[in-house]
């Protein structure tokens, strides 16, 4: 009736619950988002998102990505991009357009999503994989007033 845990079963890493980061309402991000912990997005984000824990897409949120990865995705904004994760929920003011792997889903009534879900009973998340740097993007020239180009000088330190 009662088992006894061995010194050797593993036990599984806990999941962060709660935000410990915020992209906050009128914020331009562009870029690669990954780590641990919980974030909040209520500007704009374009990239990519691998994160060990907890991503919430606020009203005001909009991501735009090839594929946001975590182990808990709230959406009560908009992501245009696949999803993959543990659990996801879709908001009443949550917009979705993308394909989406789970293995626990739940909608309000009013939610919208445009793409296949395929829930599985295990979800691989790749939240340990290196996420695709981001390349510098080349300066614009700086002109003058008369429109004519100059060039920058590199600050020495």
């Amino acid at each position: 009736m009662f088992k006894k845990t061995s010194a050797s079963e593993q036990v599984p890493q806990q999941v962060v619950e709660r935000v410990t980061s915020v992209l906050g309402p009128g914020i331009n991000w562009s870029g690669n988002l990954g780590g641990k912990g919980g974030i909040r997005i209520e500007g704009t984000f374009e990239g990519e998102i691998s994160i060990h824990g907890l991503v919430v897409i606020g009203e005001t949120g909009r991501v735009s990505c090839q594929n946001l990865r975590a182990n808990n995705v709230v959406v009560a904004g908009a992501v245009k991009g696949n999803i993959t994760a543990e659990k996801l929920e879709i908001r009443s003011t949550g917009r979705v357009w993308g394909d989406v792997e789970v293995i626990a889903f739940s909608t309000e009534e009013g939610a919208f999503l445009r793409g296949q879900v395929r829930m599985e009973e295990t979800v691989d998340l790749h939240l340990d994989d290196k996420l695709p740097e981001t390349k510098p993007q080349p300066e614009e020239p700086v002109l003058t007033p008369e429109g004519k180009k100059i060039r920058k000088i590199a600050k020495s330190e």
